[in-house]
């Protein structure tokens, strides 16, 4: 699976999560186990493909570190973009 697919997909479901269950009105510690229990599904699934950064502050920091080529950070934060919209969007749908 390409590695850019991975981090948009990733981020598609991880920000999906959050849009989802923020929306409710009773926000609780299930709330928070949700996001934290679909970031850690969506590293697992593609951390080993990725590195499962599924945010760009996470790639530029690696990027910095030298574990990043310049054009990986590219792709790499246009994925996650492009996951973000899309799950807004979908999430509007809702």
């Amino acid at each position: 699976m390409n590695k850019y697919f991975v981090e948009f997909i990733g981020t598609f479901i991880f920000l999906g999560v959050i849009l989802t269950v923020v929306r409710q009105k009773f926000v609780s510690w299930a709330t928070a186990l949700s996001i934290g229990m679909a970031l850690s599904v969506v590293i697992l699934w593609g951390g080993s493909i990725s590195g499962g950064h599924y945010n760009p502050a996470v790639s530029v920091m690696f990027y910095l570190n030298k574990q990043l080529s310049q054009n990986d950070l590219m792709y790499y934060v246009a994925a996650q973009i492009l996951g973000g919209v899309v799950a807004l969007q979908f999430a509007k749908t809702l």
